[in-house]
């Protein structure tokens, strides 16, 4: 009788114990309490219940898009590696929208350039331990519009050379170089980041305060933050 307690007493403390770490992983993963989606399982609920909910590839809606995805190498503002695959996902009304942005710009003989899309929310809590500032990278209290699949970071690319056309500063420039209303800008400048501007505004995006390549797309209230990877989008 006393061995069949102490084996009981054992277990539950190994029961214990196990629900203690698995709470301590979920609080490191999930600080603020927010309405995260963290299992694919749920994901595909929600997609099977409304399918625009579904993160999209970007190359397959958009062959043609132009990819620098930033964040899978080291050239970025934390000098990591964040995400394990250069991949863009976004929600199905947004990736539409953004083929619908491409299409157009084909006639000006220009194409879509994007450095980011769908943000995992671990990535947003990682940019912030590097660079508390949220003028730049979103407060992790409320997570990221790009944790929504709701928001791309992009640029311009020339048909024809393949070259990002002329904007007021590099991705990721943390500078009052990266403010749209920013004005110490040559002519060809300005007016490149106006056509952005105006051509993304006119399929449902736009711009935001601190930074010129940051797009919301409207509706991005619609769709909870995530934190769930690449790998597992991909399986």
């Amino acid at each position: 009788m006393k061995l069949k307690s102490l084996v009981i007493l054992i277990l539950a403390l190994i029961v214990m114990g196990s629900c203690a770490t698995k709470q301590k992983s979920e609080e490191k993963r999930n600080p603020y309490n927010l309405p995260l989606v963290t299992a694919i399982n749920e994901y595909k609920k929600h997609v099977q219940e409304n399918p625009e909910m579904e993160l999209v590839d970007l190359e397959k809606v958009i062959p043609t898009v132009v990819l620098d995805i930033r964040y899978a190498t080291e050239k970025n503002f934390t000098g990591e590696v964040i995400y394990k695959a250069p991949k863009a996902f976004a929600r199905k009304p947004v990736a539409e929208a953004l083929k619908q942005v491409q299409d157009s710009l084909a006639a000006h003989n220009l194409g879509l350039l994007i450095y980011d899309a769908y943000r995992p929310y671990a990535a947003t809590l990682r940019f912030y331990e590097v660079y508390p500032d949220t003028e730049f990278v979103a407060d992790p209290k409320h997570g990221s519009r790009h944790n929504r699949g709701c928001a791309i970071d992009l640029s311009l690319v020339d048909l024809q050379t393949g070259k990002e056309i002329p904007m007021p500063s590099e991705f990721d420039d943390f500078s009052k170089k990266a403010r749209p209303d920013y004005d110490n800008l040559s002519e060809e400048v300005k007016a490149n980041r106006a056509f952005l501007f105006n051509i993304m505004d006119r399929f449902g995006f736009h711009h935001i305060s601190s930074e010129w390549w940051h797009f919301d797309y409207n509706g991005w209230k619609n769709f909870p933050l995530m934190d769930i990877s690449f790998t597992e989008l991909e399986k």
